[in-house]
């Protein structure tokens, strides 16, 4: 195995870490209890910042050469990180909550799309067939939650969602150059811009007791840490199957909602777990399946 071959391996099993961190975002939230959306994501992004801070700190490096990046390399962060946020929270309150969280994770399916755009890549059909089965797992966990009702603002917001987050997945692997220690300063900048977004458009209504403690895990992990391998993967992995995978992030929060008491099992979770497996062991190669215009050896 060659070293560039085994560096992007290691570099996809962190960025599959994040499907694991992702799929506690649900029970976490949950945790937290009823605070205000941007403020929670401003409190988020801040432990998250601070602990990035520690770990540099501990390893007697500074932030400063990092954060001299070109404004396009900012302009891409931020959009990524808060842009997501914002354009998510309005679809969830213009939107039915399955509506708007189904059409915003379209993003894994059009992951595997645009990195047919980047040099040197070629799209197969079994990518998209692959990316289509987890899209119709996914579907599923949704189930009978989906309803006509919503406005077009929460939908074109939705679908903003959706092509934002696998843009800024693609791009940021067209600028693997920017050092992932990059990723703190838009932390910061995410924590500044949601809580100024808090300030103007929320009441305030801060975690209480143990919703501390969800605040403190969604800054740790799935609004902290996640980010981090999510950037070493995209830029240095195998983004298509990292895009494959992240369909199993609803899954495993399903289930993680599921065993904290959250929620209830349902008849479709097999089903779905099924399709999702499938969809990625097709579209990753694992699993030869003849597809008609393609070989099986492709």
């Amino acid at each position: 195995m060659s070293l560039e071959s085994s560096a992007s391996r290691r570099a996809t099993l962190i960025g599959a870490t994040t499907v694991l961190n992702w799929a506690l975002l649900a029970a976490l939230t949950q945790l937290a209890g009823p605070v205000p959306p941007f403020l929670l994501t401003a409190l988020a992004f801040g432990l998250a910042f601070v602990c990035f801070m520690a770990w540099l700190r501990l390893r007697g490096e500074s932030l400063r050469a990092p954060l001299r990046q070109p404004p396009r390399v900012w302009a891409l962060g931020v959009g990524g990180l808060f842009g997501y946020h914002a354009l998510y929270f309005i679809a969830q309150q213009n939107a039915p909550p399955a509506n708007a969280g189904l059409i915003s994770y379209l993003w894994p399916l059009l992951i595997v799309l645009f990195v047919a755009l980047l040099p040197g890549e070629r799209l197969r059909a079994r990518h998209v067939v692959g990316a289509l089965l987890g899209f119709v797992g996914a579907a599923l966990l949704v189930g009978g939650d989906v309803s006509a009702s919503g406005s077009a603002v929460g939908y074109v917001a939705a679908f903003a969602c959706a092509f934002l987050w696998s843009g800024y997945s693609v791009l940021s692997r067209a600028n693997r150059a920017v050092p992932t220690a990059a990723v703190g300063g838009f932390c910061l900048a995410t924590a500044v811009l949601a809580a100024l977004c808090h300030w103007l458009f929320e009441p305030s209504r801060w975690p209480q007791g143990i919703g501390w403690l969800g605040v403190i895990g969604l800054g740790l992990g799935p609004v902290g840490s996640a980010f981090f391998t999510w950037d070493v993967g995209v830029k240095h992995g195998d983004l298509r199957l990292l895009g494959l995978l992240a369909y199993f992030t609803p899954l495993l929060s399903t289930l993680v909602l599921i065993a904290t008491g959250y929620a209830s099992a349902t008849a479709w979770l097999v089903l779905a777990a099924g399709l999702i497996t499938l969809g990625m062991l097709i579209g990753s190669g694992w699993l030869r399946v003849p597809i008609r215009g393609t070989r099986s050896t492709d």
